[in-house]
């Protein structure tokens, strides 16, 4: 485990350890910061289509052209 793995353990089990009503709290403070957010949110997406399969660059850009 990475240090930085191990940093965002560290984290996260302190936010499990909360009651829901701090929980929502902190995640509710994470959401108001814009730059935390599209951070969040990019996260989200990539996690999302993490088993769709891969193509190549220069085929998107031919697709994105049409």
């Amino acid at each position: 485990m990475t240090m930085t793995q191990a940093t965002a353990e560290v984290f996260l089990t302190a936010l499990r350890a909360l009651p829901k009503k701090q929980q929502s709290a902190v995640l509710i403070r994470i959401a108001d910061e814009k730059d935390l957010r599209e951070d969040l949110l990019d996260l989200a997406l990539i996690a999302s289509r993490r088993d769709e399969p891969s193509r190549p660059f220069r085929e998107y850009l031919a697709e994105k052209g049409k």
